[in-house]
């Protein structure tokens, strides 16, 4: 996938990233997105708390994962964080290793409501979980 590092868009989400307490302490960050800012890949670093034992990850935030890389994507699109409608997450095998990788494409942008379809996967490139996730259009 083609990095868009330096554009607007791509200085837009590290802004909303970093202005959200609950993101930073999840530790998530930007790591691509493609030139046609329909994708975004989000990456979250193992940390103390995000871990059910200290090896697997914990579910909610990989749902939290899901949740904000959908939004992001999203984001782009609308200019600014958008509030999330509904989510649903699907745990396909334990989410283990370094860190995760959740790759959010853009389903549909409409007028009032989007929607976006994400996948993580772990640092072996196994997929562990998928979410899709229905956001307000309108940033708010």
């Amino acid at each position: 996938m083609e990095s868009n590092r330096g554009s607007p868009s791509w200085t837009l989400v590290e802004s909303i990233l970093a202005g959200s307490e609950a993101i930073v302490a999840l530790g998530v960050s930007l790591a691509e997105m493609s030139e046609d800012e329909d994708t975004v890949v989000l990456r979250m670093t193992m940390r103390p708390g995000l871990t059910r034992d200290g090896t697997i990850y914990h579910g909610g935030p990989v749902a939290s994962l899901i949740d904000i890389a959908g939004d992001m994507v999203v984001a782009v699109r609308a200019g600014g964080g958008v509030p999330t409608i509904s989510l649903r997450v699907d745990y396909l095998r334990p989410c283990t290793g370094p860190w995760l990788r959740a790759t959010a494409r853009l389903r549909r942008y409409g007028r009032t409501i989007s929607v976006s379809d994400v996948d993580v996967h772990d640092d072996k490139g196994r997929l562990c979980a998928v979410g899709r996730g229905t956001y307000s259009s309108m940033v708010g």
